[in-house]
């Protein structure tokens, strides 16, 4: 287990490091920093609360010092600002299911990623190929998963279909992204809605109607 210097150093590296990056401007196509929000706070809070009581020893030697636990959380806290609250606390209790050590930055990270394939969904990459490929109308087609639809769905099919792949994909990941969160979270997805079919059909006429009602139009326009 490393010092409480060396964790203290470590953190204020990576913080000046994630503070110049968050002062530049986002260029074009790119979302602007998320800001932490009383929920976000809340829920790494209860992160590392689960960590006291669950690490009870490695937590109170690495944490001794509330100046490394204050710049610690400010790190985490940048970090995973990219995922949703509920994400923050569904990745904290996957560490402590999954692990008898107390967790990196690193470790909680790919804890809030999740895994999307035990919950049916594709990779984005599979996703984005299968929104671009599905024939109109969209709602009709049997979608591997609905959050693929939704995400088609909010990227706007237009701009997929009409959209080179480097421009197009980024988009698409990023809702597509957000809606597996979701559904790791526990959300059900609503299903598409396929166009309802006409409710009266007309029936095609006879050849013998047809001929009696050209007669009729040609005896009308005297040809």
């Amino acid at each position: 287990m490393q010092d409480s210097k060396t964790l203290v150093e470590q953190a204020q590296h990576a913080i000046a490091a994630s503070s110049k990056t968050s002062q530049t401007e986002a260029g074009h196509g790119e979302s602007p920093r998320r800001v932490a929000s009383d929920a976000h706070i809340d829920a790494l809070n209860e992160a590392f609360a689960l960590f006291r009581i669950n690490y009870h020893n490695q937590y109170y030697k690495a944490y001794s010092d509330t100046q490394v636990l204050n710049q610690i959380k400010k790190l985490w806290l940048d970090s995973l600002l990219p995922f949703e609250p509920d994400t923050l606390r569904r990745g904290a209790r996957r560490v402590i299911e999954t692990s008898e050590f107390l967790p990196t930055l690193n470790r909680m990270i790919r804890a809030c990623q999740g895994d999307p394939e035990a919950c049916g969904l594709p990779d984005a990459h599979s996703a984005y190929v299968e929104a671009c490929r599905a024939p109109s109308p969209k709602a009709a087609y049997h979608w591997s998963h609905p959050a693929v639809y939704h995400a088609g769905v909010a990227s706007d099919w237009f701009f997929l279909s009409g959209s080179p792949e480097h421009h197009a994909f980024p988009v698409f990941e990023r809702h597509y992204n957000k809606l597996c969160e979701r559904v790791m979270n526990g959300e059900t997805l609503s299903q598409p809605q396929a166009p309802a079919l006409p409710e009266t059909t007309e029936t095609p006429l006879s050849p013998e109607e047809n001929h009696r009602r050209l007669d009729a139009l040609r005896r009308e326009l005297d040809l």
